[in-house]
């Protein structure tokens, strides 16, 4: 069951690659899916990483990466998740990232936490180490997996590039009619689907939320007209 964490997290400044300001990066945990700004100037500068089919920002100071469609940042013991390169972003549990994102070497952390040090830097994090017994038992093989068998990495949603700024789709429901217009891949690694799925599922029930919220204030504005 995902972690509800509450408290505000400050992650510091990210360096866009195409402009020399810093950009502030703010977090704020209530559950599992409320928002994580993250205010990028411009669409990041994504690099293959050698050997896996994920993608590292090797210009930001950030833990930022690309994995099956949808964006993944570290930071602070925990993991976050959006389909977008700005966000908003979703917490993911430790027991549900995907292993291709724990599998990635320790050199293209950009922010490395400090219990990182003395780590190989072409080995994948020593996870279990951090996260306990449990979680070791739990995630047994992760570290275990044959390269030649790895999927490709899927393809970069482009079309992002030209939203930066005041431009940036800010509401999710924008964000959703533009990637299911521009970007069709769909997410191949089941842990990555079940977040998408849970993702816009939990969007469709807020949608409907509203709906009946602003319908019961319009029977309500109603009533109070009639009684004048």
């Amino acid at each position: 069951m995902l972690k509800i964490r509450n408290v505000i997290l400050v992650l510091g400044m990210l360096m866009s690659p195409l402009a020399a300001s810093a950009a502030q990066v703010s977090i704020g945990i209530g559950t599992p899916h409320v928002s994580i700004g993250i205010n990028l100037p411009a669409y990041p500068q994504l690099v293959r990483v050698p050997g896996h089919p994920v993608y590292y920002a090797p210009r930001l100071s950030a833990n930022y990466f690309f994995y099956d469609g949808l964006y993944w940042v570290f930071h602070g013991d925990n993991w976050y998740a959006s389909s977008w390169y700005n966000g908003p972003w979703w917490f993911v549990d430790s027991y549900a990232v995907p292993v291709y994102i724990l599998r990635i070497p320790v050199r293209y952390y950009r922010q490395p936490p400090s219990y990182f040090r003395g780590w190989r830097a072409d080995a994948p994090p020593r996870w279990h180490e951090n996260w306990g017994r449990d979680w070791e038992q739990r995630r047994s093989g992760w570290d275990k997996w044959d390269r030649r068998a790895a999927p490709a990495p899927a393809p970069l949603p482009g079309y992002q590039r030209q939203y930066s700024r005041d431009q940036y789709p800010r509401q999710m429901e924008r964000q959703r009619e533009l990637q299911q217009d521009r970007y069709r891949y769909q997410p191949r690694d089941p842990v990555v689907r079940e977040h998408y799925q849970e993702r816009y599922q939990r969007q469709d029930q807020d949608q409907r939320r509203d709906q009946r919220d602003r319908g019961r204030d319009q029977d309500q504005r109603r009533d109070r007209d009639r009684d004048r």
